[in-house]
């Protein structure tokens, strides 16, 4: 998931908001809001709008910690961690390796998890130490009421995300215990996710039960995280699938060779109308003076309004060879992807002495992948 804002970094990891981020901040600033003029009918205004918004930007602000712990133990095990993003349903760590054994998965998953519960039980110690007794929530000031539900609410999510439902965290402390047993990263993690399956099934099961007996939008909410969690669980499994297809390809096995050769000289529309809708390849190397000066796609073309085609070459869209990210095609086709997320590059150029062979795209990658997936269906339809 990508970051629409960028907040800046906390040891050389970038820290960003996803725009769906404001919409949970506000919903939960209102609850709180409703929640603070229910518990404390003595407080003004100010005061309970006040208390909702520091409370939710302070919940967001644990969430991130609860993901610093993640990325910080990934980083502690050799493991290159990109970016944090948080969104609506919470904080993401963009890990960009896998982890290597079951052991380092294990203490990646469940250190967000503990991070949560020790902040928990940190604030509500600071809620007690202001006057905070159990069943006198009224008795403490804006501080304390605010230190109080952080703390409950951190607690709340150490336990939710312990869920064993793939991939919460602890779907993935699931997985790296099912590793450890059958030594074997994809049979565990097809195990942990169809776990992940049947918890989120439950949980949409339990929210319309819910729903219907009168929990309105709480049972509604309830079914909600269960569908996004049976949606991730279900994609969780199916990647599993299409990754190992990939393991033991490189390059050269996935790339596109047969690009289609177009001079420099050409305007956009000539380009766009005698080659791009007339062929099924959709990777052009542009020429000039019969040498390969760079590639241009269809993409690049969009990007150029329509009624500028026509004043507008080939060549002064096109990425010229010289800037392209090149790898050589016996590089292993994991590390070519790992590659291209870390620089967020769409394709990268296969050369050989100074030759161009061909493109490695995000595109053809995910063509070989379809093509796998297809061709796994149909030996198990045989064999069945």
């Amino acid at each position: 998931m990508r970051s629409h804002i960028k907040l800046g970094r906390i040891g050389g990891i970038e820290i960003g908001l996803h725009y769906s981020w404001f919409i949970i901040a506000i919903l939960i600033a209102l609850s709180l809001a409703a929640h603070f003029h229910q518990v404390q009918p003595g407080w003004s205004e100010t005061v309970v709008w006040a208390a909702s918004i520091i409370t939710s930007a302070l919940f967001f602000v644990t969430l991130l910690l609860h993901e610093l712990a993640h990325s910080l133990v990934a980083k502690s095990r050799g493991l290159r961690v990109r970016a944090i993003t948080l969104f609506a349903l919470g904080g993401v760590s963009q890990i960009e390796t896998e982890a290597s054994d079951a052991k380092t998965e294990f203490w990646i998953a469940i250190v967000g998890p503990l991070t949560s519960f020790a902040i928990g039980l940190v604030l509500l110690g600071l809620a007690w130490l202001m006057g905070w007794r159990a069943g006198q929530a009224e008795a403490i000031g804006p501080v304390g009421a605010v230190l109080l539900w952080l703390g409950y609410i951190n607690i709340a999510l150490g336990a939710f995300n312990m869920i064993p439902g793939f991939p919460l965290d602890g779907g993935r402390v699931l997985r790296a215990i099912v590793w450890w047993v059958v030594k074997k990263a994809d049979r565990a993690t097809r195990i942990a996710a169809q776990v992940g399956q049947v918890v989120a099934f439950l949980f949409i099961l339990y929210g319309l039960y819910r729903f219907f007996v009168g929990a309105n939008f709480g049972g509604l909410w309830l079914a909600f995280i269960g569908w996004f969690l049976l949606d991730a669980a279900r994609s969780s499994y199916m990647q599993v699938g299409l990754m190992a297809g990939l393991r033991g390809q490189r390059v050269g096995d996935i790339m596109e060779s047969d690009c289609t050769r177009v001079e420099g000289y050409l305007s956009l529309r000539d380009f766009v109308e005698k080659y791009v809708l007339h062929s099924a390849t959709r990777c052009f190397v542009v020429m000039q003076n019969d040498r390969v000066a760079g590639i241009v796609t269809a993409t690049d073309a969009r990007r150029v309004s329509r009624e500028n085609w026509d004043q507008t070459s080939v060549q002064s869209i096109m990425r010229p060879l010289s800037t392209l990210r090149t790898v050589s095609p016996d590089m292993p086709a994991m590390k070519a992807l790992e590659l291209m997320g870390r620089e967020n590059l769409n394709q990268l150029a296969v050369v050989v002495d100074g030759q161009l062979k061909g493109i490695f795209s995000r595109s053809q990658v995910l063509r070989f992948m379809q093509i796998h997936a297809g061709l796994g269906q149909d030996s198990h339809d045989m064999a069945a």
